[in-house]
């Protein structure tokens, strides 16, 4: 087999999907990629055996048809030493052996059988199919990865879930101590439905997704979620479990509202925090009628500090406490001039909204923090 590739597009493909392999794999053949030849087009393809993703790019001058897997690690270090330039790769079909030959020499290296390659899962059984814009998508998972657990003592925790409907797909993400919810009015799936996008996947589609145009092809059954945007194909296994019912933990009558300017109330939070208790990252709010004291204070080094900041807030005297690492991320996710922050009581949720909801109206963003104990 022979073909010819720029190998400046070969390495940024290989880049993108090489995110899937891990730094040490069980099996030997998933720290390769499988490459595919087929006409005037090369397939490439990276698994970890939970998560697959393929892409495909243009060759020339292409002899034969064939499969057969190179090590990850030797192609990317060799094409990345190259400047833009049309390789051509000769293949000996019966040992395996492959040549790189550039304009001025030649890289020999040997690969294996595609044989042991494991095969990409097909939708079975009762399916669901969706698309949405790459840009909302993006936007969806972007703004909500973040909350997302960690802790893996719960994994169905540690993902984001996609709750849809005909009209709304809504994305979620928890960590039991604060959550984002965006509802997107604009797109909508085939039927109620719903899964959980594992955390590598999530990263993947993070990096492809801003660098695609059009829409996503989003296909699931009750183990696989298939997502198909461009020349890439992302593969992956559902989290499997129930999902926490996140709307009944969404207070609703919310008796204060307070609104921040978001970057002046993120600037405070952090000059106040470097004198929180490093444990607890406590900062507490002290609220009056348009008027709040942020203040942190850490007893093991008598440390302090207290800063007035300008507010709006029309409610009753509360005194409230936050961790203040939460807060500032979740503040940082926002892109708005001015935040609302709803509020009850010093024991339970505050809701942070965007006082113009982001600029659009069909991307309902909501998020959820629990306050700490004073």
């Amino acid at each position: 087999m022979k073909f010819t590739a720029s190998s400046a597009d070969m390495l940024n493909h290989l880049q993108n999907i090489s995110r899937v392999i891990n730094a040490k794999n069980t099996l030997p053949i998933l720290d390769n990629f499988l490459l595919k030849i087929t006409n005037d087009k090369l397939e490439m393809t990276a698994s970890d055996l939970e998560t697959t993703m393929v892409t495909s790019m243009p060759i020339a001058d292409t002899e034969g048809e064939g499969e057969i897997t190179v090590r990850a690690a030797l192609l990317l270090n060799t094409l990345k030493e190259f400047p833009d330039q049309p390789l051509t790769f000769e293949i000996n079909t019966e040992n395996l052996g492959m040549t790189i030959v550039s304009e001025s020499g030649h890289y020999d290296f040997n690969g294996d059988n595609a044989d042991q390659y494991p095969q990409l899962p097909t939708v079975a059984g009762e399916n669901h199919e969706l698309s949405m814009p790459a840009a909302d998508l993006f936007f969806c998972i972007n703004k909500t990865a973040f909350a997302a657990a960690t802790d893996e003592t719960r994994p169905i925790m540690t993902g984001i879930y996609f709750d849809i409907t005909e009209d709304t797909i809504t994305t979620v993400a928890t960590d039991a101590h604060k959550m984002v919810r965006i509802r997107d009015k604009k797109n909508g799936g085939d039927a109620i439905s719903s899964f959980t996008l594992p955390k590598k996947p999530t990263a993947l589609l993070k990096n492809v997704l801003p660098k695609e145009e059009g829409d996503v092809n989003i296909k699931f059954d009750s183990k696989n979620i298939f997502f198909t945007v461009g020349n890439y194909t992302l593969v992956c296994r559902q989290i499997e479990g129930n999902y926490p019912s996140y709307n009944s933990v969404i207070p609703t009558n919310s008796e204060f509202k307070l609104i921040v300017t978001r970057n002046a109330f993120i600037s405070a939070l952090k000059r106040v925090s470097i004198y929180a208790n490093q444990a607890s990252n406590l900062v507490k709010l002290e609220l009056k009628e348009n008027d709040m004291t942020i203040s942190a204070q850490d007893l093991d080094y008598s440390n302090s500090a207290e800063e007035k900041f300008s507010c709006q807030y029309d409610g009753g005297p509360m005194t409230i406490g936050f961790k203040s690492s939460f807060l500032v991320e979740m503040l940082s996710n926002l892109t708005c001039e001015e935040v609302e922050i709803d509020l009850q009581d010093p024991q339970r949720a505050a809701l942070l909204l965007p006082f113009d909801n982001e600029g659009d109206s069909e991307m309902e963003t909501l998020m959820m923090i629990m306050p700490v104990m004073i």
